[in-house]
């Protein structure tokens, strides 16, 4: 996750150097839902010539959607999509989840809601004195388990193992998204509560 003044430093250099800024925003919910976040979709919007808006990991069926802020960018951009077979036929249809997500600022308030739920992970694991691999202000949290830990807790949740980080130790991601409720958390708490 980029802090304003660094995005702003990246920008000024892109501009420098007659060079494109492109932000990849699968997750961009979760970065601006972040409690430690300091930048608005419309910094990125004056600070890039496109990004995109997460759809699939953030509450939509299918798709993300690509927003060109440079005037340069939108000369003939849908012949290149349509030649690279990226127009579905009913393309309104993918527009419309997007309308009814940012309308009412439903997409940050779920995205952000993640996030909650990944600090109240993070905060379970601290309790127990389980280390973080790298702390992680955003819904994914990247945790180092002894592989007996990882063993005891596979049996109860699903979590993604990142990298074995020695012999007795590896680094495991929990992933929060919009869709996660207080109650799965509280049920990976209780697994975590039972960890030797």
């Amino acid at each position: 996750m980029y802090s304003r003044s660094e995005l702003e430093a990246i920008s000024s250099i892109c501009k420098r150097y007659n060079m494109y800024l492109f932000v990849d925003g699968a997750r961009l919910g979760y970065g601006i839902g972040s409690s430690e976040n300091d930048v608005e979709i419309q910094d990125i919007g004056s600070l890039t010539d496109a990004f995109v808006i997460g759809g699939t990991k953030c509450g939509a069926m299918f798709g993300e959607a690509i927003v060109l802020t440079n005037p340069a960018l939108k000369n003939n951009f849908k012949t290149y999509m349509k030649q690279n077979g990226a127009v579905l036929a009913k393309g309104w249809l993918m527009g419309l989840q997007f309308i009814a997500l940012l309308e009412n600022g439903t997409y940050w308030k779920i995205c952000k809601k993640a996030d909650e739920e990944a600090t109240r992970l993070r905060g379970a694991f601290r309790g127990k004195g389980i280390p973080e691999y790298v702390v992680s202000p955003t819904n994914q949290q990247f945790i180092i388990l002894t592989n007996e830990q990882a063993k005891a807790l596979s049996e109860k949740i699903v979590f993604r193992e990142e990298k074995q980080i020695d012999d007795n130790h590896k680094c495991v991601r929990f992933c929060t998204s919009w869709s996660t409720t207080d109650h799965d958390i509280d049920v990976v708490i209780e697994a975590i509560n039972d960890l030797k």
